[in-house]
């Protein structure tokens, strides 16, 4: 009797230690779950505002257009004055956000994760240079909404016109 007990003892001990790991691990697992969906809010909430943005880039577009062109008379003057301050305040808005404009300089390097190249032309001194900016980009935080368009020099390709005479020479034409 004395050896079932000490069995019967061994045996709750043992299921103790189960129940006791198997207490840990859905623990761990729940406090892993509570991180994860912890992560996803902050992340939904750092761009909850992303398509609002995208629907807003015309808009800034033909704002920063129309504020490129010289007033031709004073009344235009005024109203470009006045679009202008709605224009600040729109993008100090979009700031406070979290937006970013990417907006290169000329004769700086092209970025190809920053920028879409919409136009090339030919400059064999200074090739994958921005020569003009169509559009600017906007970044997210650290998430791209929409590339900078530009206009990229590329260098002319030498064409060997022997070696396409080589090559047309090559190929024949069954008649």
């Amino acid at each position: 009797m004395n050896k079932d007990s000490e069995n019967n003892e061994k045996r709750l001990l043992d299921e103790v230690a189960h129940w006791k790991n198997e207490y840990y691990r859905v623990y761990a697992d729940m406090e892993n779950l509570r991180k994860r969906v912890e992560a996803e809010h902050r992340q939904a909430l750092k761009y909850r505002v992303e398509g609002f943005i995208s629907d807003l880039l015309p808009i800034l577009d033909g704002f920063h257009m129309a504020l490129q062109h010289e007033p031709s008379s004073v009344e235009m003057k005024n109203f470009l004055t006045g679009f202008e301050f709605i224009y600040r305040n729109l993008v100090s808005v979009l700031e406070n956000e979290g937006v970013q404009e990417i907006n290169p300089s000329l004769e700086c390097e092209f970025n190809p994760e920053s920028m879409q190249a919409v136009e090339t032309v030919i400059d064999n001194e200074h090739p994958n240079v921005v020569k003009k900016v169509v559009t600017k980009g906007y970044k997210l935080h650290d998430r791209l909404i929409r590339p900078a368009m530009v206009v990229v020099s590329i260098a002319e390709e030498k064409k060997n016109d022997e070696a396409n005479n080589e090559n047309n020479k090559d190929v024949e034409i069954d008649a």
